[in-house]
């Protein structure tokens, strides 16, 4: 490919952010240069043949789509399918010796109703719960039109809310810890674990964390397109990043692969160098959008001062079975439980006292996390012979895996990590997991585990943060003013287009699509 010396955008990253400010920008009339560090687009949103021999494409570091706007996939025309889950969740406590277990059905709230009963004991757990998320669905009807607008201020946004049940939703989301809410809404600690989860994904926080960055956490996993619902993208998550990158290119936009870039200069026009193999290039643009990180951003400008990187917590570990585990609680269907998002030590109390061991720098014993089943919802991303032997993919989702726990022996506490996860499993099961996992074709166990460390390395996401920093309010606060669209930098030529944007994170391209907007506005004016 011959490219141009100049072009009106050149976009560092070619993840899902990146790759919709492109297609934006590109059928906008803008000429645009995507430069991607690795040798396949996608980032974090890519799909991989993760084990050797075994036909199937893992999503292997995002799973499902939630905040990703649907009226984007429209208006883009992407081919893609956000498919529902069967089930929402399922949880299981040990109560008086034994291990009971709460499966809640999406699209059945009797049998849910049913369910909260026989699992609590109460009629009263369920309603709390659906009123907790009556006052959420509320707030996300007024808050989510305003995601893909340039920032109001906090008073224009609270004067959205004017009923007294909308005035509710605003205090419990925005005003007071998250914890208050919950613990005012349920008693069980089940139940309560359950619904605190949104708001500890990948942020090292407390359900009473004075700093409310577990609000903040929270709102980015239950508002997307209003509903909140997280659902499987048909074809894993790599089919996002491939229909961006199909569309960008359709409307024009240039990517290049292999293209590590090393400095980004805003003087006059933006000078970005990259290296290319043993080669390196400097390409100039009217705008830089950077898909990274801000710390890493400004790690490439001259000059500029370091960013504090925020510590994220994630560990993720990828599975292909030959069958599903059976399950240790009488008349629960493996196939309906895992289904849905499958929590492990999720209680509320365990949530707590696991921040407070990973906040000390030990590993938490026993360690919180979720696992979804892909293949129930959508075989496809296995081959047809692997779907029809009954094999299916399992992902774990850690929390409270801070970066710090593995910083110093990555090697070591992974692998004490993998082993707690692979316990907090078993505990659950009638059978062991490590019995039910395929085999490569080397012989090995299909599993694979990464700590914070390895996603701060694989995908340059400092301190494993998977939202590139704590998630920021909706409105305008801090470092952006209102009528800004939250991806400005100090340079009038330089935005952030990726999670570390202002309402960013989460699979939700609404950074990038910012990113675009404030471009195309600066290039028409």
């Amino acid at each position: 490919m011959t490219l141009k010396t100049r072009y009106d955008a050149v976009i560092v990253g070619a993840g899902h952010n990146g790759l919709t400010a492109a297609a934006y920008l590109a059928r906008g009339g803008a000429s645009v240069l995507v430069l991607e560090r690795k040798d396949v687009i996608g980032g974090a949103t890519l799909s991989a043949q993760v084990f050797p021999g075994i036909q199937a494409r893992l999503s292997r570091y995002s799973y499902l789509v939630s905040m990703y706007p649907y009226p984007i996939m429209q208006d883009l025309g992407l081919a893609l399918e956000p498919r529902r889950r069967a089930t929402a969740g399922f949880s299981a406590a040990r109560v008086n010796g034994k291990l009971k277990g709460l499966l809640i059905p999406n699209d059945d709230p009797v049998g849910a109703a049913e369910r909260f009963s026989e699992f609590t004991g109460s009629t009263d757990e369920y309603r709390g719960y659906t009123a907790f998320y009556d006052k959420i669905n509320l707030f996300a009807s007024k808050a989510w039109a305003t995601m893909t607008q340039p920032l109001i201020s906090r008073e224009a946004m609270q004067a959205l809310f004017t009923t007294s049940e909308e005035r509710a939703a605003w205090e419990m989301l925005i005003e007071t810890p998250i914890g208050v809410g919950i613990e005012q809404h349920v008693q069980d600690d089940t139940v309560r674990g359950l619904m605190y989860t949104d708001a500890s994904i990948c942020v090292l926080s407390h359900p009473h964390d004075p700093s409310l960055r577990q609000n903040r956490t929270m709102l980015y996993h239950v508002i997307g397109n209003v509903a909140g619902e997280w659902r499987v993208p048909v074809g894993g998550m790599g089919r996002l990043a491939t229909e961006l990158e199909r569309k960008a290119r359709e409307f024009g936009a240039e990517i290049v692969t292999d293209a590590d870039v090393i400095e980004i200069a805003p003087s006059g026009d933006v000078a970005i160098t990259y290296r290319q193999g043993e080669q390196t290039h400097t390409v100039s643009a009217r705008y830089a959008l950077v898909n990274a990180a801000p710390s890493v951003m400004a790690d490439m400008i001259p000059g500029h001062a370091p960013i504090p990187a925020d510590e994220g917590t994630a560990f993720k570990i990828n599975m292909v079975l030959k069958r599903l585990p059976r399950i240790a609680i009488e008349g629960v269907d493996p196939a309906q439980a895992f289904a849905g998002t499958f929590h492990i030590d999720e209680g509320y109390a365990n949530l707590q006292m696991s921040y407070h061991t990973a906040s000390e720098g030990r590993i938490p014993n026993p360690i919180p996390g979720e696992i979804y089943c892909h293949t129930l919802t959508d075989p496809s991303i296995l081959s047809p012979e692997l779907a029809a032997q009954g094999y299916h993919t399992l992902t774990l989702y850690g929390i409270n895996a801070a970066h710090r726990l593995f910083a110093a022996d990555n090697e070591t506490v992974r692998s004490a990590v993998l082993r707690a996860y692979i316990d907090g499993i078993n505990r659950m099961l009638d059978e062991p997991l490590e019995d039910c996992l395929a085999v490569d074709a080397n012989g090995n166990p299909c599993i694979e585990a990464k700590s914070a460390v390895d996603l701060e390395v694989d995908l340059k996401m400092p301190k494993g943060h998977i939202f590139h920093n704590d998630q920021t309010w909706l409105f305008a606060d801090g470092q952006y003013q209102p009528g800004e669209w939250g991806v400005e930098t100090e340079y009038a030529n330089v935005f952030i287009c990726g999670s570390g944007a202002a309402r960013g994170g989460c699979v939700s391209g609404i950074p990038g699509y910012n990113a675009a907007m404030k471009t195309l506005e600066c290039l028409q004016g």
